[in-house]
């Protein structure tokens, strides 16, 4: 039995091995099978990520040969940066950002890219510096709140390394120096900077209970000196929750010191003053070019340079590709700061910024002069200022004349010759064989038609460097090329000879140009400013001054009109009740004739009361069956309309243009101005039958509500614009215009033709809102309101219309290829007179009739021999005109025919 069971419990072993085997080959066949089904998806995985690879590498590339061509394409750069990175090629990502870096600012979400990128990249202590060297860049381009954060949050990191703390201090203090005026997002840093320093206040306390040393004590009191410096300068600048500061301070002081309460009220005033700028640059949509340019205009009358320089900075910051912008602050910083390194960085930026811009480049040419910049350093810029690529011929005649202008101060003239000189005058042959070639060949002119850089390198040669013999042929070359025509260019030759220095200012460049130092040319272009200044600011007064004796005169004009027509209404009311009394007093035979001529114009039943006060005034009965016509209600309503205490057109507003078959016009007007003011009154207009014609006056109590009304023009109203325009009297206003288009060219205004008539407002806008900022879209319909496939659409410049018509001409709007230009309407006909819309008299061809005037059958009895057409296509000889001559078929200017005449012109026939 004990054998028996062994056997068993070995076969029971077995079998259970083999079903534990079994198993095991079940699971590792569902484990193969499930590797294989893994492997195939990921090797599917894998084909659609090499594709994508290899498409992004193949467009990787397709960039990189566009920037090879032309590396100033900004969207290429970085459309090339996304890839780049989206691959997670870290070196050619690098290459990318450094190239354009280098051409171009960087805007602040690029730099904060590169910045994260390059952090958790340089995990070790020893590549900090790359990311020093890239934060001292990123904050060169643009005044960045952001940026400066970030730099300050990373030099944090490295307080333990040697020199750390002090290291973190001096980022923060340049921080605030930077950016800490920014009413908006100066706070941010200020209170950074005092977060640090309450930690570091943390480090030098000593435990509770345990006494300091001398030396802990000190470290102690100055470590809260420092932050009670912070938070005293802080309350001192006019930043926004300066409220929530002050209590924070005076929380953690336990009091504030009377002289830091006077300083936090002074910038407090000063917040309020600039509250209401930043409202509205809060407000207003971007660029917010004008909130900007009015916030600078108060800044320079308070005269605090910081915050002049902040505002321009932040104004910058959204409007960099702005040229005046960058114009003014450069032109701020010249003549008020002279900081060397602030001014020449200024320049550098405002041409990395707008280098199509010629001003600028002149500009940064004359500030390295001014500082007094190495010779290479101005002929690297000026170089620069070639390839930058201008838009006009002009623009390179000025460069040109700029950089001449300062080489020729460098030259001593009082030596024969000189390094200068001779590069002064191979600079002039460059200039010119650049205008013949490079220009001339861009734009097809040379821009220098009057050849001035010629001629100012004949005065050099004939005043300074006394060189007769070139300057003569310097001028015969400007005469054989076209000039010999113009008397003034003959004078400034002749001038030039006899050596005579009064020259002609509008035909010879200015003497700056040719004489004088840069001191010279700077007092003289700020006292033409000045005077330029005071002589539009009397003009501007001249004007002002103009305008309000306009305004008395037609305010005078008005209320003579006003008493004229209330005089005339009196005098028409006195004659009324005098004919009237002149009727009464006729006979019964008159009253029998106006009924006989009456009864067939007028149908009616006269009422029982009118016939007994007519026997009652008059005093005689009236013939038997007379029935007199009662007051029309229209007639009615006309009086009380045109009576002056009634009807005030300052408070009223015409309305035209609605459906004849509006029900209750008075209540659907009512609704519709009922928001725009109190109304006085409504008066459609009703014909004879009682049917409304479509338009009416609306009476407001004030004239405050009529603006309000007019901003109703054009509105739908069951399926038709309504028109609204000011009430006003046309017999005394005749050449009173409501609206007129402008009819000459619009060039920030696109004209679109061929549209579909389903297309809507909102659906042209959002077509034309990719190409710039669109202000205004109108739709042409006919006064039914059914679209015409016509529009209007109003951009904020110039440059981003034009954008708009290279794009959007030929493209097609639900199957219509439509056709976009500058707007330029055409032109009126010609008229008699201005205003008028009627042709001229000597336009229209005039028909002549015989001595019983126009018959039926407008039969002519002349002969057709005779019969001589003096239409308006006749011949003009000798300068007479077929208008200026007699027509030859009117009897009274037509020389008699005698019998040899007529026989005459038989024989010819």
């Amino acid at each position: 039995m004990a054998a028996s069971s062994s056997a068993e419990q070995t076969h029971l072993a077995q079998d259970m091995e083999r079903e534990d085997e079994e198993i095991d080959e079940r699971e590792m066949d569902s484990e193969e099978e499930g590797e294989e089904a893994m492997g195939d998806e990921n090797s599917d995985d894998e084909a659609d990520s090499s594709e994508d690879e290899k498409e992004n590498e193949a467009e990787i590339q397709r960039l990189e040969e566009q920037l090879s061509i032309n590396a100033f394409d900004y969207n290429c750069h970085v459309d090339l940066i996304k890839l780049l990175k989206q691959e997670g090629e870290l070196i050619r990502l690098r290459k990318a950002r450094q190239k354009m870096s280098e051409l171009f600012p960087l805007t602040e979400e690029i730099w904060l890219d590169w910045l994260k990128d390059e952090i958790r990249l340089t995990e070790e202590e020893s590549n900090r510096d790359r990311v020093y060297e890239i934060f001292e860049r990123a904050v060169k381009d643009y005044i960045c709140p952001d940026i400066w954060l970030e730099y300050a949050q990373y030099s944090i990191g490295g307080m333990a390394l040697p020199g750390g703390i002090d290291k973190v201090r001096t980022v923060f203090e340049r921080a605030l120096t930077a950016v800490g005026l920014h009413v908006t997002k100066g706070q941010m840093v200020w209170e950074a900077y005092r977060e640090f320093e309450n930690v570091i206040l943390t480090t030098v306390q000593p435990p509770p209970g345990k006494i300091p040393s001398h030396q802990e004590q000190e470290l102690l009191n100055a470590q809260l000196a420092r932050i009670h410096t912070l938070f005293r300068r802080q309350l001192a600048v006019p930043l926004m929750d300066m409220d929530a500061t002050f209590a924070e301070y005076e929380e953690w002081a336990d009091g504030v010191p009377e002289t830091v309460q006077l300083q936090y009220k002074k910038a407090l005033q000063l917040m309020e003053k600039c509250k209401a700028f930043e409202e509205a640059l809060l407000l207003a949509e971007p660029p917010k070019l004008a909130e900007y340019q009015t916030y600078i205009d108060f800044e320079l009358k308070e005269g605090d340079p910081a915050r002049i320089q902040m505002i321009f900075e932040r104004a910058l910051a959204e409007n960099c590709l702005v040229p005046d912008m960058w114009a003014k602050y450069a032109k701020y910083l010249d003549r008020q700061l002279k900081i060397k390194d602030l001014v020449l960085s200024t320049h550098e930026r405002a041409v990395r910024n707008c280098p199509w811009t010629m001003g600028l480049w002149k500009g940064y040419i004359l500030a390295l002069e001014r500082h007094c910049a190495d010779h290479q350093t101005v002929l690297d810029v000026f170089e620069k200022a070639l390839n930058a690529g201008f838009i006009q011929a002009t623009d390179y005649v000025e460069i040109w004349q700029a950089y001449l202008d300062y080489l020729r101060r460098r030259v001593d003239f009082s030596k024969e010759s000189s390094k200068e000189l001779e590069e002064l005058r191979s600079t002039f042959t460059r200039s010119l064989d650049y205008m013949k070639q490079d220009v001339e060949e861009r734009f097809g002119e040379s821009g220098d038609p009057s050849c001035i850089i010629m001629q100012i390198w004949a005065r050099i040669e004939a005043l300074h460097c006394k060189n007769m013999q070139k300057a003569r042929e310097l001028w015969d070359n400007i005469m054989t090329k076209g000039n010999a025509k113009y008397a003034n260019m003959w004078l400034e030759y002749y001038n030039l000879k006899g050596l005579m220095v009064t020259l002609s200012i509008a035909a010879r460049p200015s003497t700056e140009l040719v004489e004088g130092s840069l001191e010279d040319w700077d007092v003289a272009i700020q006292k033409t400013e000045t005077k330029l200044n005071r002589i539009n600011e009397q003009r501007a007064k001249v004007a002002e001054k103009e305008a309000n004796f306009a305004r008395q005169e037609e305010e005078r004009t008005q209320q003579r009109r006003k008493a004229k027509s209330e005089k005339k209404a009196q005098k028409k009311i006195q004659k009324g009740v005098c004919v009237g009394e002149k009727r009464k007093a006729e006979q019964v035979d008159e009253w029998n004739d106006d009924f006989d001529q009456g009864s067939k114009k007028h149908k009616g039943n006269g009422d029982q009361q009118s016939e007994e006060l007519m026997e009652t005034e008059t005093g005689k009965t009236a013939p038997p069956g007379f029935k007199p016509v009662p007051r029309t209600t229209a007639s009615a309503t006309a009086q009380r309309d045109n009576q002056p205490e009634l009807r005030n057109d300052n408070c009223s507003i015409f309305i035209s243009n609605l459906a004849y078959t509006l029900d209750e016009p008075e209540a659907k007007l009512r609704t519709l101005f009922d928001s725009c003011g109190p109304i006085k009154q409504i008066r459609p207009v009703f014909n004879n039958k009682g049917g409304f014609k479509g338009y009416g006056y609306v009476q407001f109590e004030s004239h405050i509500s009529v603006p309000e009304a007019l901003k109703l023009d054009r509105t739908e109203v069951e399926g038709r614009p309504m028109f609204v325009s000011p009430c006003v009297d046309k017999s005394k206003n005749p050449d009173f215009k409501v609206f007129k288009y402008n009819t000459s060219m619009e060039k920030h205004k696109i004209f679109i033709s061929g549209l579909p008539f389903s297309c809507t407002k909102e659906q042209l806008e959002e077509i034309c809102h990719s190409h710039g900022n669109v202000k205004e879209v109108r739709l042409v319909t006919y006064r039914s309101g059914k679209p015409k496939g016509l529009a209007y659409v109003e951009f904020a410049n110039e440059s981003q219309a034009s954008q708009a018509v290279l794009k959007l001409d030929g493209l097609e709007v639900e199957g219509n290829k439509i056709s976009v230009a500058i707007s330029n309407p055409p032109r009126r006909n010609a008229v008699d007179k201005p205003g008028s819309s009627r042709p001229s008299a000597d336009m229209m061809p005039r028909q002549f009739h015989g001595s019983r005037g126009k018959g039926r059958t407008q039969l002519s009895l002349l002969p057709r021999s005779l019969n001589r057409q003096s239409g308006s296509e006749s011949k003009v000889e000798n300068g007479t005109s077929a208008q200026s001559v007699a027509p030859s078929n009117t009897i009274s200017d037509t020389k008699p025919l005698s019998n040899a005449d007529f026989a005459r012109m038989l024989l010819n026939k």
